[in-house]
């Protein structure tokens, strides 16, 4: 089954990859200009959280600093 996964990239020692999102997808959810928005939606929320958690980690994060896997799957 097809999928969208957003992680982030392990740039530095001793930090994970961190998955944001990793949904099944499926053409429906482009059916309606609703379910679209809402999967566009999900896919936003994770690509930010990315940016935030790699953000975190140039700045000397700590590695737990990863938020929750996507808000909605």
């Amino acid at each position: 089954m097809p999928r969208v996964i957003v992680i982030t990239e392990q740039r530095t020692p001793g930090h994970r990859e961190a998955v944001l999102l990793d949904e099944q997808v499926h053409s429906i959810h482009l059916d309606t200009d609703h379910s679209a928005g809402q999967f566009i939606q999900r896919l936003g929320w994770a690509i930010s959280d990315a940016e935030d958690v790699e953000r975190s980690r140039t700045a000397g994060g700590a590695p737990e600093s990863v938020p929750a896997l996507a808000r909605a799957a």
